[in-house]
């Protein structure tokens, strides 16, 4: 029968240990009453302390008053040092996460040197990137070491998942947008992000933008887009139709093959015939809820002969088939009939400036985009705006040196998967890094990807992306186990006792090589907030603390930001400072596992 155990230190060994100490012991305090009789006395007293210990024994040197004020104040003295080392360390120690022990198992140093800041400036200057960029979107602090920044190079593409309330705006994307260096485009379905940023973005020189056609910060519409801008033919017809329709229908919605596919072509080219006459979008769902030969005609005139024939047959279809198609056509469009909505997409109650995407990428000006999902949502105009500069950015891109922008466009899109359902997108992900668009899709958890993009859309958007990003708040064992394979094992020794089988034996102790999951889908589960899981490109994993707005250097602007707009601002900074703060629990991998054998 054998236990798991430790093997048993030598008793010659304890017996050496112990004697080195009780000499250590002896000669520090005679260290210390030797030093007290030179402080606290006008004697000839020895500097070796044995000796004088011995002259203080032997009556040669007297204990004198002034001797013991001296002891008693380096006794204080080294009782002060003493409890200041303790409470730092203690302090330090409930600092620690609890994953913090297991970041030297993890990717450092050399394993993660293209995401160092040397790496990520070299990178930046081969790019021909501005030299005031920086040298990417900070991640955070390294764990294990010296607590190195590391920083996604202005060619990665970003995903981040991050559960509820586990502090990625705080920590990310707030950050993020204030050190981005040109355009920011900006989706949320809170306000945190505008209060905080919109008023310190303004003081380096961004203009801001502020879309808020559900009313969620009280934004007054002082200017307009017109959607129909970005439809210069049929082909953008047909993308912002595909943009319409993805973000009105519901996550997982069962779709029909014929309605869904021809009414999304109705909208395409009732969106066409709108841009081509110079209607406002509203003409639209004027067009789509009562059919008529117009918007044919205006697309046979001006070219679009084969558009125009296909609308019209929809038209003169069987009045079954017509309702069904126009009818989808009708629910996708549906946000332009909705009165709120249309001071921000037609020019309406006096002049006002229209966002120009051209200008707004050239003067790196900073767009919040703002929507809730569910019925009534702005989505497919926020996803159409979001495209409409994106497709800017590219296009300036291409016509810089190296075919990209030197001054990068960063676009964080928080809760993407509800409110900037965006088809294609895991199709373009790795291309827009090579034409120095950074994108951040911020998710709560991977079946919210899978809602939006499908299974496979789903995996191809993580594959794509140079940068990953885990947060933590995630319970889903299929990804949480897929992590934890590709953050990988580590080896150890594992050793066990095995009792004596009598007649005077005493046993023994063996040791053999094992491995175990670094990081099991349990220790992931439990991720400590204040900590971070980054898998990047060519690297190992690697265990990050991300740096909060709190501890940057725009800590004070956007705290004053946060004041100005918030009318809760006190709750809300009380809340965040409070959230950050790591969980002091035990390692999250115990390196003294044993076997038994």
């Amino acid at each position: 029968m054998t236990t798991p155990g430790k093997p048993k230190q030598p008793k010659s060994t304890a017996e050496v240990e112990l004697l080195f100490g009780l000499l250590v012991i002896v000669l520090a305090v005679c260290g210390a009453i030797d030093l007290a009789l030179q402080l606290g006395t006008d004697q000839t007293v020895p500097w070796f302390p044995p000796v004088a210990v011995l002259h203080l024994i032997t009556g040669e040197l007297a204990w004198s008053t002034g001797t013991t004020v001296a002891a008693a104040v380096m006794f204080a003295l080294a009782l002060a040092v003493i409890v200041g080392v303790v409470v730092l360390l203690a302090g330090r120690r409930r600092r620690r996460s609890r994953v913090d022990t297991i970041a030297s198992k993890l990717g450092h140093g050399d394993s993660v040197s293209s995401l160092t800041a040397r790496a990520a400036t070299a990178k930046a200057k081969s790019l021909y990137v501005v030299s005031d960029a920086g040298p990417g979107i900070l991640l955070g602090r390294m764990v294990h070491g010296r607590g190195e920044r590391l920083y996604a190079s202005w060619e990665d593409t970003q995903l981040d998942i991050w559960g509820p309330r586990t502090g990625k705006s705080t920590s990310r994307i707030i950050p993020a947008i204030m050190d981005a260096p040109g355009a920011v485009i900006a989706t949320s379905n809170k306000r945190d992000l505008v209060d905080a940023t919109r008023d310190p973005r303004a003081q380096l020189g961004s203009k801001p933008w502020v879309f808020d056609p559900q009313d969620m910060v009280g934004e007054v519409p002082t200017w307009w887009w017109n959607p129909l801008s970005y439809v210069v033919d049929d082909v953008s017809a047909i993308k912002l139709a595909d943009l319409f329709a993805a973000g009105s229908s519901d996550p997982g919605a069962k779709t029909d093959a014929f309605f869904d596919p021809e009414g999304k072509d109705v909208l395409a080219a009732t969106l066409l015939a709108a841009a081509l006459d110079g209607r406002p979008v509203t003409q639209v769902y004027s067009w789509v809820t009562t059919p008529s030969m117009e918007a044919a005609v205006v697309l046979r005139r001006n070219g679009y002969d084969l558009m125009g024939d296909a609308l019209a047959a929809h038209i003169s279809s069987p009045e079954k088939q017509k309702a069904g198609v126009f009818g989808t056509a009708k629910k996708t469009a549906g946000c332009l009939r909705l009165r709120g909505f249309q001071p921000w997409v037609t020019q309406t109650g006096g002049h006002r400036p229209h966002l120009d995407v051209e200008q707004f990428v050239r003067n790196g000006d900073t767009l919040h985009l703002l929507s809730k999902e569910g019925a009534g949502t702005g989505g497919p105009l926020v996803a159409g705006l979001t495209v409409a500069i994106i497709e800017e950015a590219e296009r300036q891109g291409s016509l810089s040196r190296g075919g990209r922008l030197a001054t990068p466009l960063l676009a964080a899109l928080d809760e993407a998967a509800n409110i900037v359902r965006w088809p294609q997108l895991p199709n373009l992900y790795s291309h827009y890094g090579s034409r120095g668009i950074m994108l951040m899709t911020m998710l709560q958890s991977w079946s919210q990807g899978v809602e939006c993009w499908g299974e496979a859309g789903m995996k191809k958007l993580w594959s794509a992306a140079n940068v990953k990003v885990y947060g933590g708040g995630v319970s889903e064992l299929e990804f949480l186990r897929s992590m934890s394979e590709l953050v990988g094992d580590y080896d150890y020794i594992g050793s066990s006792t095995s009792s004596g089988s009598g007649n005077g034996s005493s046993g023994s102790v063996s040791r053999q090589a094992a491995s175990g999951r670094i990081l099991t889908a349990a220790h992931l589960n439990e991720w400590p907030r204040g900590r971070a899981l980054v898998f990047s490109s060519g690297n190992r994993a690697t265990v990050i603390k991300p740096e909060p707005w709190m501890a940057g250097p725009h800590a004070r602007a956007i705290e004053t930001s946060i004041k100005a707009n918030d009318p809760t601002a006190d709750t809300t900074l009380g809340d965040l400072r409070h959230g950050l703060t790591a969980v002091p629990l035990q390692s999250a991998v115990d390196t003294t596992k044993t076997r038994a054998s």
